[in-house]
């Protein structure tokens, strides 16, 4: 949209050169207390694309709301060329329940498109859709893993246009995943307005982690950069290119008991490796997870008490000339270097 004129969301104007929080209205509690879902719009002086960066659609993912926090206080979206729409939490009920789900349990990551006569998750996916995804050129959304389980920062993506690769790669995330589209999904739904989504995953849910926290950031930062939003002062580019992968699979639990993981994310495996040990409570049984082909590990249960069948590490499939040690600490390097955005960040 051109930023010579005002940007229209939800019955309301934001002149260009300012910024302004819009609460878009969802719901209403049985207590007859309003839920709105509140995006952030700052809509620079000057044309360029727009660009969405979403958070919390699951509720208990709260890592992607401080780097949305940490990204509002960049200095560089002073001079933003073309419009930012910011949500840090979309599902407000599940984030306020410490919950990844809806109160009608419902999963609002396999509602998409929605309706806006349906379920409360089918309402809330339709005014998203219809207020962001509609109004937008390319979209980033931030996930965590499940709690009590951890990923590595990584980037998923779908693409139908060699542009989305580009993305992927200058957000700078140690390892770029294709995957599959779910139904229901955001990323299926926003492909049918040709709009393109990066995925980023990365860290615990209900926690915060450091690093995934600054991978995303900067990773944003990247692509607004890439897509010519933002000025390039204190905005690297990756020094390496991120590894790649188009599949991957799941080591389970082979029985109940204690596990004894020896391997963290962002190890590199080879067939044959011991990642972890599982044993009976009095130890007359130990049995070995081992690496049935080789990878990099980008997800893994932090629970220490597993039923047989749980999924204990997740493995990505990578191309044998990717160096992973060399480019995750290339790029962990790279963040210690960048500048610190946030005062907040000094402890």
């Amino acid at each position: 949209m051109a930023a010579h004129s005002a940007f229209e969301i939800g019955g309301h104007s934001v002149a260009p050169g300012t910024r302004r929080t819009v609460d878009l209205p969802v719901s209403v509690l049985s207590d007859h207390t309003p839920i709105t879902m509140s995006v952030h719009v700052i809509h620079g002086k000057r044309p360029g694309p727009t660009l969405f960066v979403s958070a919390a659609i699951h509720g208990d993912e709260v890592m992607g709301v401080e780097v949305v926090r940490r990204l509002l206080r960049t200095p560089n979206l002073d001079t933003l060329r073309g419009t930012l729409l910011a949500v840090p939490i979309v599902n407000a009920f599940g984030f306020l329940h410490h919950s990844r789900y809806l109160p009608d349990r419902r999963d609002l990551n396999r509602t998409f498109p929605g309706s806006a006569a349906g379920s409360l998750a089918g309402r809330l996916a339709h005014q998203f859709m219809t207020e962001i995804v509609s109004r937008s050129d390319v979209g980033i959304d931030l996930h965590s893993a499940a709690i009590h389980r951890t990923n590595l920062p990584q980037i998923r993506v779908s693409p139908r246009k060699p542009d989305t690769m580009l993305l992927a790669e200058a957000f700078g995330a140690p390892i770029v995943m294709t995957s599959k589209i779910r139904d229901g999904s955001l990323r299926q739904a926003a492909q049918a307005h040709n709009v393109d989504i990066l995925l980023f995953e990365a860290g615990e849910g209900l926690r915060f982690d450091e690093h995934a926290v600054r991978t995303g950031m900067m990773g944003i930062l990247r692509v607004m950069r890439h897509l010519g939003m933002v000025k390039a002062k204190g905005i690297t580019k990756p020094h390496v290119t991120p590894m790649r992968s188009s599949s991957s699979y799941w080591l389970r639990a082979p029985a109940g008991g204690l596990l004894r993981t020896l391997k963290a994310p962002g190890a590199n495996v080879e067939i044959g490796d011991v990642l972890g040990l599982v044993s009976d409570p009095f130890g007359d049984i130990e049995t070995e997870i081992i690496a049935e082909e080789p990878g990099l590990i980008v997800g893994r249960t932090n629970l220490p008490v597993v039923n047989e069948g749980d999924g204990l590490f997740h493995i990505a499939r990578i191309r044998q000339r990717d160096d992973p040690a060399a480019t995750i600490d290339l790029l962990a390097g790279q963040l210690e270097e960048d500048p610190l955005f946030d005062e907040d960040e000094i402890i």
